[in-house]
């Protein structure tokens, strides 16, 4: 929703300025100009990235116009699902929740937090270390160095549509420069026209270049920023997972391990001390 109260801001401001200053907004409607930018740019899109990189990007733009689904709600669902694996652990050992980590969706323990089983990443990761903890004896500093890997190799594959759009976006103001100068070998070849004539074409090559500019950073560069803080926020979530997991290796108590996963959120969805333990208090008691 914010991308598009967005979009509406530039277009206003742009536009009812240029209007406001004693502009035709006919005169800027040029569509064989957009064409050029917009064609060229998704042909360079296309022919610059391997077919799995243009799903992806595909597949990620429509996010741009939802929400960020993590909330402070989110993650304390999150905590308290660490807290009731942790805690079970504590109290009955490792191999009472084999059952529920090689099935998780038929886990009553995960079928909880449905919003966090709807995540097959995340469940993924929880699962993939909880195996490796039931698996054995496991040295937590390589067992950090492991999750290390995975979460930067998560960073690293989610972040490439954002890259791509930012591309993209580099790439546009070049591409209205191309329509202007397009533009222009059309009116040299119309030299011999009347004034006016001349400066309507001479002015359609120059709205290439505003074009492009406008769509570089006002449209296809925010969207690339949007995707790149969505990237964040997923990788904080596996971070969360990954302090909570090692402190119970370490030896802390669920209750602990869960807080020391909270410090590591961002401070915009960060529960407090308190909301967090409520809630372990809750389950406790549950």
């Amino acid at each position: 929703m914010l991308v598009i109260i967005g979009y509406i801001i530039v277009g206003a401001s742009v536009l009812g300025g240029y209007a406001m200053h004693g502009g035709s907004l006919g005169a800027l409607f040029q569509p064989f100009e957009l064409i050029i930018i917009a064609g060229a740019a998704f042909g360079a899109f296309v022919c610059g990235n391997s077919s799995k990189v243009v799903r992806a990007t595909l597949r990620a733009l429509p996010t741009t116009l939802h929400g960020s689904r993590f909330t402070k709600q989110r993650y304390l669902d999150l905590l308290a699902l660490l807290y009731e694996i942790l805690n079970r652990v504590r109290r009955e050992g490792l191999m009472s929740i084999e059952a529920d980590v090689e099935e998780p969706h038929n886990s009553p323990l995960f079928q909880k937090y449905p919003a966090l089983v709807a995540d097959e990443h995340l469940v993924e990761f929880v699962t993939d270390y909880l195996r490796l903890m039931v698996s054995g004896n496991l040295n937590p500093l390589e067992l950090e160095a492991l999750m290390d890997q995975e979460i930067d190799t998560h960073h690293q594959e989610a972040s490439v549509p954002a890259h791509a759009i930012q591309r993209i976006a580099d790439g546009l103001p070049a591409f209205g420069i191309v329509a202007a100068v397009m533009g222009v070998v059309n009116v040299m070849g119309s030299v011999g026209e009347p004034p006016a004539v001349l400066g309507a074409k001479i002015g359609a090559a120059l709205v290439g270049t505003f074009v492009g500019i406008l769509l570089a950073y006002g449209i296809v560069g925010p969207l690339a920023s949007v995707l790149e803080q969505k990237v964040s926020e997923s990788s904080k979530q596996l971070e969360c997972i990954k302090v909570a997991l090692l402190a119970s290796l370490n030896g802390y108590a669920p209750a602990l391990a869960v807080e020391f996963g909270r410090k590591v959120l961002f401070s915009t969805e960060r529960p407090t001390f308190g909301e967090l333990e409520d809630t372990v208090r809750g389950k406790s008691a549950a």
